[in-house]
């Protein structure tokens, strides 16, 4: 089975960037589609971003948008989140979640529950 492990997080003042990385354990990474989440304290998990299997769909909560950037290697089987201009409401532990289902092969989408697999997730701390 797909494991997956996240790397990347850290502290970083507001208005600074990160790259968040996903890394597969298996060469069929090109089939999985792929959602970054988040979880602050005394939160629900979120979804944040996403890309479909065929990596041409990408989506993006509102606001990660014009923020944050979701892309994929293949070849290095690794999903990448670029975030810029990060606040402090970005603050969390971010996890990447992957499936192989059909119905996200052209079309992600930001629930939880079309996910089977996840990583253990990489902490975002947001704070001056």
């Amino acid at each position: 089975q797909l494991q997956i492990v996240e790397s990347g997080g850290g502290l970083v003042q507001p208005g600074g960037s990160l790259r968040l990385s996903c890394v597969a354990s298996t060469f069929t990474l090109e089939y999985y589609a792929y959602g970054w989440f988040r979880q602050a304290p005394g939160k629900e998990r979120e979804g944040v971003s996403c890309i479909s299997g065929n990596g041409v769909n990408r989506n993006y909560t509102d606001s990660a948008k014009g923020r944050f950037t979701i892309s994929r290697d293949n070849a290095k089987r690794t999903v990448y989140l670029q975030m810029n201009n990060l606040q402090p409401e970005d603050t969390g532990v971010y996890y990447c979640a992957a499936d192989s289902a059909l119905r996200l092969l052209r079309q992600c989408n930001l629930r939880r529950s079309e996910y089977g697999i996840w990583g253990r997730g990489t902490q975002v701390t947001v704070s001056s």
